[in-house]
């Protein structure tokens, strides 16, 4: 059992990603496509609608050997999955499962990343589990550095579909209005934005397991469907980003296989008709009719297909979900409910926030520490790790929390912009004692041993 302390220190080290995109994986891709058309048709099932065409992502953009460091993609976890309502994490909790891969993959800056015996063991017993959500997290850091390469005065932010598209629709059937009735959707969007100007908005499709690259196939077939389940304007023409994470566990290197759906001009929230959008409004709970309607052919109108469709007169509302969204999973993950509650729609899940504060977290003053100079507020969550207890920190900048507990967006969208490049850190802080990471967005992850204690581990200790 490695000591905690080397855990710790592993956790910045660089490691190395193998990224498969080719036109290869198009052709493997469109392949499984073919196959579960023909299944379904066979089945009598519904066909699935898939994006028109698939294409491989630049090496320019996303490098075929790509570097990253584990705590960097569990904060990005973390994050993703701070408004998540998967039931054990109790809402505000849930950020902290990210915290049980810490020693699940191991590579160096020579080598690439792989599962460790730990990682073997969570799959033995959480196989989909462990492979989505590190699947996540792989994801959407690459679709991150893929997007601020390809838009380098822009910032990107990442939130979760299915929280901003409640503001609009109801998804199922615990939710109140007119059912979608599909279950396809994107995982995510990635909205690449910069102050006073329309947002990009990207449907990112994400998967993992712990199998082949013919399951990565498979997994990129599903994804398209996913992915195509949102239009924004104009009909087949927003992008969307697709990977699967490829986790063997026969001591194979671990790939991520992505490809792209290009879109001209779909996914921009540019104002042609309506208002222009007040981000500092309160949350607004719409009602927009379900479905996706193709363009009329001549005298005929086609019939709608199923899914979520923004049109050019909800642009300025859906631009306003998607900041009050990330807003709102900024202050979930500081564990102060009623910063959360503010910028969600009763839909969203706006009353799980209220009321009673999570039990690790009973106000906003439950922890703040100050990490290279800056002041950040948050909660906190001790646990052990092979013996000895450590301390996870999560958390904002303090001005950052300021202006979102207030409702400030617009101007908390202007200072994490002009900080974009300044702001992100990560490293083995010796002044904090472990791993610490700073995004773009101001919040932060740090992890170290818990003050006042022995670091070997104990007999018998549990972990």
């Amino acid at each position: 059992m490695k000591p905690t302390e080397e855990v710790l220190q592993d956790l910045t080290q660089p490691s190395n990603t193998s990224i498969h995109s080719d036109d290869a994986l198009v052709g493997k891709v469109e392949a499984a496509i073919t196959a579960d058309d023909k299944k379904r048709k066979e089945n009598e099932d519904e066909p699935l609608r898939r994006k028109p065409a698939l294409v491989p992502i630049p090496s320019t953009e996303l490098p075929r050997q790509f570097e990253v460091t584990l705590w960097d993609v569990l904060h990005t976890l973390a994050r993703a999955t701070a408004l998540s309502w998967r039931g054990a994490g109790r809402g505000l909790a849930e950020h902290w499962g990210a915290l049980k891969y810490t020693q699940a993959l191991a590579g160096g800056r020579d080598s690439f990343l792989g599962l460790t015996d730990e990682g073997h063991r969570i799959a033995d017993h959480y196989k989909s589990l462990q492979s989505g959500e590190l699947g996540i997290g792989f994801a959407l850091t690459l679709a991150e550095h893929v997007l601020r390469s390809r838009f380098p005065d822009h910032s990107v932010m990442i939130v979760p579909a299915d929280t901003v598209l409640r503001a609009g629709w109801a998804l199922t059937s615990r939710d109140k209005g007119e059912k979608v009735k599909y279950r396809y959707r994107p995982q995510y969007f990635a909205e690449v934005w910069r102050p006073g100007e329309p947002s990009l908005v990207i449907p990112l499709a994400c998967k993992g397991n712990h199998g082949d690259a013919a399951t990565s196939a498979d997994q990129l077939a599903s994804a398209s469907a996913h992915a195509e389940a949102v239009h924004i304007g104009a009909w087949n023409e927003t992008p969307g980003l697709l990977f699967s994470t490829q986790l063997p566990t026969d001591g194979g290197t671990m790939t991520v296989h992505a490809l792209q759906a290009p879109g001209s001009g779909g996914g921009r929230l540019s104002p042609a008709e309506g208002r222009e959008p007040n981000l500092n409004a309160p949350p607004f709970q719409a009602n927009v009719m379900p479905d996706i309607h193709p363009p009329t052919e001549g005298l005929v109108t086609p019939e709608p297909v199923r899914g979520c469709h923004v049109q050019p007169k909800d642009y300025a509302w859906f631009q306003e979900s998607l900041a009050h969204t990330t807003a709102a999973g900024l202050m979930a993950f500081t564990g102060s409910g009623h910063a959360t509650a503010r910028h969600l729609t009763d839909r969203q899940g706006r009353k799980r926030f209220t009321g009673l504060e999570h039990a690790a977290a009973m106000s906003i003053q439950d922890a703040a520490h100050t990490l290279f100079g800056t002041a950040y507020v948050g909660t906190d969550h001790v646990f052990r790790l092979n013996g000895p207890r450590v301390e996870a920190f999560s958390g904002v900048d303090e001005e950052v929390f300021r202006l979102l507990a207030r409702g400030d967006i617009e101007e908390y969208r202007a200072l994490v912009h002009a900080g974009r490049h300044a702001r992100p850190h990560l490293t083995y802080d010796k002044d904090w004692g472990g791993p610490v990471s700073v995004h773009a967005d101001g919040s932060v992850l740090a992890l170290r041993l818990l003050q006042g204690q022995e670091e070997e581990p104990r007999p018998g200790s549990a972990h």
